[in-house]
């Protein structure tokens, strides 16, 4: 007898645990890596995730006695803290510009360097100079601070006795004097984010395939043509990725950079004074967490429209090259 057809919502059910049976198969089959993502999840909605439910908090105006919940609505009244105040430029200036010229500037010396660092042939000075690069990214701020503090104090510090003392000049107050601060900040960033970003490239340019330089010293290539042709060229997805996460961040600063290495000097504040440091000092002063809140939900909104733009930019370029 030939057999009849099932009906079309059995052979739907049969096809649907059919497909269950396979991922819960598949599932068992890398339990293990799956239990080492876990962690990593965990922290990640902790941290990034969980915390978007205070969003609500920026429209409030906080009262510890009513609590978070049945605390008063107050609309946008806490975004007119951050625009409708005469610092209001000079904080975006400093914030914007000092974020894009670390980007590139870091971008630059960490290519560089771990270009330079691929180029040693002895791989125990390569990984001595790496460690060595990479240990200021672990040190925390305050510690920065104190440093760059023995090096600029007006009466003892290392520059005005030893350098300036040498040349024959005057000592300076340097936390006095804004105009070196966009130096010395650029230079102080630069020392602690380098060598962690050159690790980044480094891992990038480990992965090309050395055939690609034998080609090219059989071809009668120099050590600049290989890094023009061959590396840089393999490494730009790499700093096109960075780049763009990187763009998130423009309306971000590095609260420690700003605040403990300038020892909060109020003379400086023109050349240093940025989003973070602004908000936290009015905070400290209103103590108002609505206001706080709103200024954090504008640069992250910012920040993703950076993101967006940026990707937007690349993919018209190349749309290969884009994150998303």
């Amino acid at each position: 007898m030939r057999e009849t057809a099932a009906p079309p919502r059995v052979a739907l059910q049969e096809r649907a645990v059919g497909a269950g049976l396979k991922k819960w198969r598949q599932f068992w089959k890398f339990r293990y890596l799956t239990l080492m993502v876990l962690p990593t999840v965990a922290v990640l909605i902790l941290n990034n995730y969980l915390p978007m439910f205070g969003l609500f908090i920026a429209f409030k105006k906080i009262n510890y006695i009513d609590g978070i919940w049945h605390s008063p609505w107050v609309g946008t009244e806490n975004f007119t803290f951050l625009f409708n105040n005469g610092s209001l430029w000079r904080i975006v200036r400093n914030t914007v510009g000092y974020s894009l010229t670390f980007m590139f500037l870091n971008l630059l010396l960490s290519v560089a360097l771990a270009v330079a660092i691929n180029e040693l042939r002895s791989r125990l000075a390569a990984r001595t100079y790496q460690t060595f690069l990479i240990m200021p990214h672990f040190l925390s701020m305050v510690v920065v601070s104190y440093l760059v503090y023995a090096f600029l104090h007006p009466t003892s510090g290392f520059i005005n006795t030893s350098i300036l003392e040498w040349l024959g000049k005057e000592p300076i107050s340097w936390y006095m004097d804004k105009q070196y601060w966009p130096f010395i900040l650029t230079i102080v960033s630069a020392w602690k984010g380098v060598g962690m970003g050159a690790v980044v490239y480094i891992a990038a340019i480990s992965g090309i395939d050395p055939e690609y330089y034998e080609a090219a010293v059989i071809d009668g290539a120099s050590k600049w043509r290989q890094i023009w042709h061959i590396t840089l060229p393999s490494i730009r997805p790499i700093i096109i990725i960075m780049t763009i996460l990187n763009m998130g961040h423009v309306f971000n600063s590095d609260f420690g950079l700003f605040y403990q290495v300038t020892m909060d000097s109020g003379m400086l504040y023109p050349v240093t004074d940025t989003v973070d440091t602004y908000v936290y000092r009015v905070m400290t002063q209103l103590n108002d967490i609505g206001m706080s809140s709103a200024a954090a939900l504008v640069q992250s909104v910012l920040g993703f429209i950076m993101v967006i733009f940026t990707n937007g930019v690349v993919r018209k370029i190349d749309s290969e090259q884009a994150l998303f």
